[in-house]
Order: structure tokens, then sequence, then C-alpha cells
């Protein structure tokens, strides 16, 4: 009978834990990647080299669909990722809105945030619906701007100092004019 009680709680502890296990993380997508998905059809893609900052391919990514003539555009960006063992592309798309919303950001940024100082840690950021985001914290009497491609991804932050958001504002103010 011990033996029994002693199996019986034993697999419902193991079950019990089994279903603790936490949900996978969902990575929203944007607008460009949903419209790249769809499945069906004839789809074209053409990535415009815009420039370099940071290690960070900076593209206007146009894509077609050649069945509805419909298209779609945006920025990729891209950074080739180092380890001692590996090397891992990092990408992410802006929709149209989205480098609206950052060019924004990085003009207040620039303007309000970076030229000011802090009491406390603090973070200030700018999110995709792809994860990707722009920003800069506040810590040890300086702040420190970044990029960072992918959402759940520590390994997809770029790091830079404030002057390099101008050369990030250049870039996507070039690629601006040329989304549809």
């Amino acid at each position: 009978m011990l033996k029994i009680i002693l199996g019986m709680s034993l697999f419902i502890s193991c079950s019990s834990v089994v279903q603790a296990q936490p949900q996978t993380l969902t990575r929203e997508q944007s607008n460009i990647e949903k419209f790249s998905a769809k499945s069906g059809t004839l789809i074209e893609k053409q990535f415009v080299d815009i420039g370099t900052i940071k290690g960070v391919k900076v593209q206007l990514l146009i894509i077609t669909d050649m069945i509805a003539s419909t298209k779609v555009s945006g920025v990729r960006m891209e950074y080739v990722a180092s380890s001692r063992y590996t090397t891992d592309a990092k990408i992410t798309f802006l929709d149209s809105d989205e480098v609206d919303g950052l060019i924004k950001s990085i003009n207040i940024l620039k303007s309000k945030v970076l030229n000011s100082t802090r009491d406390n840690y603090t973070e200030i950021v700018f999110r995709s619906r792809s994860g990707f985001e722009a920003g800069g914290y506040f810590s040890e009497a300086k702040w420190t701007t970044f990029v960072k491609l992918e959402r759940f991804d520590r390994d997809s932050y770029v790091f830079m100092k404030p002057e390099d958001f101008d050369s990030l504002l250049a870039l996507l103010q070039q690629a601006r004019p040329r989304i549809l």
C-alpha cells in the first residue's frame, strides 16, 4: 500500500512539473514579414543598400506580390553577431509607419534626452512590432545608446555612442522618401 501511495505522489508531482513549464515566447511580425510570408503567390524582394553604422547594415526592402500587383516596403536591418565559436545574422524589419516613429524618437532623444542628466538609472526605448529596439540608458553619469535587432536575443544588441545616432538618423532619412 505504501508503494502505491508513494508511486501516486511521485506521478502527481511529475505531472505538476510538466504542466508548470513556461510557454514559449511568441514573436510578433511586422507587416512586411506578414506580406512576405503569404502562400500561394509569387513574391519578388528587392534589397536596396542604404548604408552601414557600427556593423548594422541598413537596407530599403521592397516586396511585390507579382500575382496581385501589390507592394509593400520598409527598412531591413542586419547585424552579424560573432562569438568565439559562431556567427549569427540578426535581422529586423521596420514598417513604413515605424520608420517615421523611429525618426521622431531619435530626434527627441537627441534634442531632449541625451543632453540631460538623471538622478537614477533610466531607460528610454522605442520598440517596433517585430521587436527592434532603439534607445538609451543613463548610468554612471552618462547616456549610452543602443539598437537591439531581435526582441528575445541579448546577442542582438549593438551599443553606440550618442553621436552614432546622427548617422543612423541620416540613413533612415535617406530611406524614408523611397518607402512606398
